[in-house]
């Protein structure tokens, strides 16, 4: 099934997808937005235009595991997100995705306005692909 990976951000959101085999997470867009309807519209429309069945939100944990304001804020989101598509929405640790997408993006020569272009699109992509081998290793059982 298409599942739709989201970096939820304060400024810019993140999105990914996977292919119908739940493969490969490949980037879609970064949506420049603050407005939380109208950021809560841009990526149900996406969503539905990738006939996404699947919704996943990254969960911006402290280090150590606990949830602080940022966190609250991704699963408000992501319940207002299913409530919206009436998808399934699961949650997906991303400690440290954004670190890893700037390290990927260094090592592949993304500089400057291009890079910050980019890297919330593949820091969805790296929040995917986790859930997609997490899925993949628990049989499709229940995650977070």
């Amino acid at each position: 099934m298409v599942i739709l990976g989201v970096d939820l951000g304060k400024a810019r959101t993140g999105l990914a997808a996977c292919d119908p085999g739940e493969i490969l997470a490949s980037p879609v867009r970064v949506i420049a937005e603050r407005d939380r309807d109208r950021l809560l519209e841009a990526v149900a429309a996406e969503a539905s235009a990738r006939r996404a069945e699947r919704l996943v939100v990254g969960l911006p944990r402290n280090m150590d595991g606990s949830e602080g304001e940022s966190a609250q804020n991704a699963r408000a989101f992501a319940a207002a997100l299913a409530e919206k598509t009436g998808l399934p929405c699961d949650l997906q640790d991303e400690r440290g995705t954004t670190i890893t997408a700037h390290n990927y993006l260094s090592e592949t020569n993304v500089r400057g306005k291009k890079r910050k272009a980019v890297v919330d699109a593949a820091a969805a992509v790296i929040i995917l692909q986790d859930y997609l081998s997490r899925r993949k290793q628990s049989h499709g059982g229940p995650l977070l």
